[in-house]
C-alpha cells in the first residue's frame, strides 16, 4: 500500500510542477506541509520526493529543502564580464528589476573603498528566465553617476554607462546566511545559504569607481575559474 501512496503522491506533485504552480528554482512545501497536505508519513513523502529527484524534477539543499530543479548561474571568474552578457551567451533571459536609484551619503565602507563622501546609489534585483537569483547594490562616486537615470541602469550594465575605461576587477566572495529583506527578495528562506559577493571595479589607473554586493542564493549560483599552471599559481597555505 505504501509503495502506490508514494508513487500517487509523486505524480501529484508532478502535476502541480508541470502546472507551474512552482516556479523553476522555486521552494516546494516543507516535508512537513506536504505530510499534513497528503495525509501521508514522513517516509512516504521523502520517499516522493526521492523518486522525482531521481527523475530530474526536484533536488534539495541543505538550509534551503526541497526546490524544483534548475540549472544553476554559472559565473565565471576569468574574466571581468556580465552576468547578463553570460545568461544571454546560453540563450537566457536576463532582467533587472530596480529596486532603489538615488544620491546619498557614503557609508564607511562605501567611503573606504571609493574615497568619496557623496554617492549614487543603485539596488535592483536580477532575474534569470524570471526566476530571482541576485540582489545587487552599487555604488559609484556622484560626479561618475551625475548623468545617469534610472531607466539607464536598468537597460545597461555600469560597465557601458561610466565615463571611464574599465581596467579590472577584485571580488571577494563568502558564505553567509539570507537576511530577511534578501529571503523576500530572492524567495528562499530566512537564514538560508547564500553567497555574498564584493566586487570593487577600477578604472585603467588603478582607481575604484565602482563598488558593488551581490548576494546570490547558493542553491541557484556557481562560480567557475580556470587555475594556471602550479608555477603561475599562488595558494594561500
Amino acid at each position: 500500500m505504501r509503495e502506490i501512496r508514494y508513487r500517487e503522491i509523486a505524480a501529484d506533485l508532478k502535476g502541480r510542477v508541470d502546472a507551474g504552480e512552482f516556479a523553476a528554482g522555486g521552494l516546494l512545501p516543507s516535508e512537513a506541509d506536504l505530510t499534513r497536505t497528503y495525509g501521508a508519513s514522513r517516509v512516504t513523502i521523502r520517499r516522493a520526493l526521492e523518486s522525482l529527484r531521481e527523475a530530474g524534477l526536484v533536488d534539495s539543499r541543505q538550509g534551503f529543502g526541497w526546490f524544483v530543479a534548475v540549472d544553476r548561474v554559472r559565473q565565471n571568474l576569468a574574466q571581468l564580464s556580465t552576468i547578463e552578457r553570460e545568461l544571454a551567451e546560453r540563450g537566457v533571459t536576463a532582467e533587472r528589476q530596480i529596486l532603489d536609484f538615488g544620491f546619498v551619503t557614503a557609508n564607511a565602507r562605501v567611503r573606504e573603498v571609493l574615497g568619496v563622501e557623496q554617492v549614487l546609489r543603485v539596488r535592483r534585483l536580477n532575474l534569470a528566465g524570471g526566476v530571482p537569483f541576485a540582489r545587487v547594490t552599487v555604488w559609484c562616486p556622484a560626479d561618475l553617476g551625475a548623468s545617469l537615470s534610472r531607466a539607464d541602469v536598468a537597460a545597461h550594465p555600469f560597465y557601458e554607462l561610466l565615463p571611464v575605461t574599465i581596467g579590472g576587477a577584485t571580488q571577494t566572495i563568502a558564505a553567509a546566511l539570507a537576511e530577511p529583506a534578501d529571503a523576500k527578495l530572492l524567495e528562499v528562506p530566512i537564514g538560508s545559504p547564500v553567497l555574498r559577493c564584493e566586487r570593487v571595479t577600477r578604472d585603467v589607473d588603478g582607481n575604484p569607481v565602482l563598488l558593488s554586493v551581490h548576494v546570490f542564493p547558493a542553491h541557484l549560483t556557481e562560480f567557475v575559474v580556470d587555475l594556471p599552471s602550479p608555477t603561475g599559481l599562488s595558494l594561500v597555505e
